[in-house]
């Protein structure tokens, strides 16, 4: 089979993710299990010849891989889907995991993606924060929320992302859309140029240095929606490793400025449902006198209390999530405690 055939096949079987890994079968990840496309194992050899033809696909340079031994980017077939490809070798021998991505961006409804994430759209300044591990439906969140800005309001989104997944068509809104490592050299760098672009929201796909946190929350200060993402989980370890990335000689005024200019952090997960998809449980933070004055003061470890307690505000604990999704009957009993939070409290609730 040709890549095509493989890219193609991912599509049609509703994958998520396709995975090119010599040893085994070409395989792909569907409703959260991997399952290979057919019987045939790949070796080395035609592992390097489909890599090369997802290369081929993108128009991109092969030889930063080659030489890294990792690399990321994104392309589109026409009439089929985008892809965002991870390039990586592992036992000397070329591998890849490559993401299908819908050309439009998905209805948010379908995707259970609750109205208090969505009404983040309205917010018109301060630090946003999505934040998850590693495929939890980050950006996919961080997408719905830019097409309602774009539906919505009269504003220049500025996304920087690495590499661009979903393409937004101008609406309401003027999207610019730049590539990390293509359209410019890095994030900090970007973020730095965008201050200058007349940015009404900024996207940011990851802060990745304390350089970058503190450029983004000083855009924040300065009248901006700044909406970025940290593979962290939960507000409390999302606020602390914010402040842990920065010298300890700094981090008391980093606490102040955090205080000042976080808006919201939404935390997610993806959990199996009972039809075999998966469906998003989320922890919602919005900043309050209480929480500004727990993160001054170094106490971030009671904030689970504040959210717990902050329902009349539009928070929501994470075990709160679950536990709705389990009385809508979208997960069950098993998988609601297997992904709580605090299981023997969650067990209580559920009586």
């Amino acid at each position: 089979m040709e890549m095509t055939d493989y890219l193609r096949a991912a599509v049609e079987n509703g994958a998520s993710d396709l995975f090119i890994v010599a040893g085994g079968p070409v395989s792909y990840k569907v409703k959260g299990a991997i399952r290979g496309i057919n019987e045939e194992k790949v070796f080395p050899q035609e592992a390097e010849r489909l890599i090369r033809g997802l290369y081929e696909q993108a128009n991109r340079d092969i030889g930063p891989y080659i030489r890294s031994g990792d690399d990321d980017f994104s392309f589109a077939v026409g009439g089929l889907a985008r892809f965002r490809v991870n390039t990586y070798r592992q036992r000397g021998s070329m591998a890849a995991v490559v993401r299908v991505v819908a050309f439009d961006i998905p209805d948010w409804q379908s995707l259970h993606i609750p109205e208090e994430v969505m009404a983040l759209a309205e917010v018109d300044h301060g630090m946003v924060l999505v934040t998850g591990t590693a495929g939890s439906g980050k950006s996919t969140t961080q997408a719905c929320i830019i097409d309602r800005i774009n539906k919505t309001r009269s504003c220049h989104v500025i996304t920087l992302e690495d590499p661009i997944e979903y393409l937004h068509r101008d609406q309401q809104s003027i999207i610019s859309q730049r590539e990390i490592a293509i359209d410019t050299e890095n994030y900090l760098t970007a973020l730095r140029a965008c201050l200058r672009q007349a940015p009404d929201v900024i996207l940011l796909g990851e802060m990745r240095d304390h350089e970058t946190i503190r450029t983004a929350m000083t855009a924040a200060e300065t009248g901006h929606l700044v909406l970025a993402t940290l593979h962290t989980n939960g507000a409390v370890n999302t606020i602390d490793r914010i402040i842990d990335s920065f010298p300890p000689a700094q981090q008391g005024q980093i606490r102040i400025q955090l205080s000042t200019v976080l808006h919201t952090v939404v935390s997610q997960q993806l959990i199996p449902g009972k039809d075999g998809g998966m469906v998003p449980a989320y922890e919602i933070m919005h900043m309050n006198s209480a929480i500004k004055s727990l993160i001054r003061d170094s106490k971030s470890h009671q904030i689970d209390n504040a959210i717990a307690s902050g329902g009349a505000e539009g928070m929501i604990a994470m075990d709160q999530s679950i536990l709705d999704l389990c009385k809508k009957g979208l997960i069950d009993r098993e998988t609601a405690l297997e992904y709580a939070v605090n299981a023997e409290q969650l067990k209580r609730r559920m009586g």
